[in-house]
């Protein structure tokens, strides 16, 4: 059974879902990489956001750099999360692959 919104139609045939759904986040093009530590226990984690790309190709990004830093992560809500303070390493390497970076926050 479907996960549909619809409760009661008098219409007949299919209801098409709603693209929004499959659309990804959009952004200014600009990612964002800062260093939090908020909700963690102290634990510092690096946070990449503003990528407008698919659930998908998120994660296959997010491996790669999770590879680069030798170290673990998530992704969660279209955010990437990197353990560890890696700003320096994840902005050279975003630069090389293509995309516009900012180190955002303190």
């Amino acid at each position: 059974m479907s996960n549909s919104r619809l409760v009661y139609s008098t219409d007949s045939g299919r209801i098409k879902p709603t693209a929004a759904a499959a659309a990804p986040p959009a952004g200014d093009g600009v990612v964002r990489i800062r260093r939090e530590t908020a909700g963690r226990k102290g634990k510092g984690v690096t946070t990449l956001s503003g990528f407008g790309l698919q659930e998908s190709e998120l994660k296959n990004l997010a491996k790669q750099l999770k590879q680069l830093c030798s170290t673990g992560g998530t992704v969660k809500e279209g955010v990437i999360e990197i353990q560890g303070d890696h700003r320096e390493k994840l902005k050279a390497a975003l630069e090389k692959q293509g995309y516009s970076v900012k180190l955002a926050g303190g």
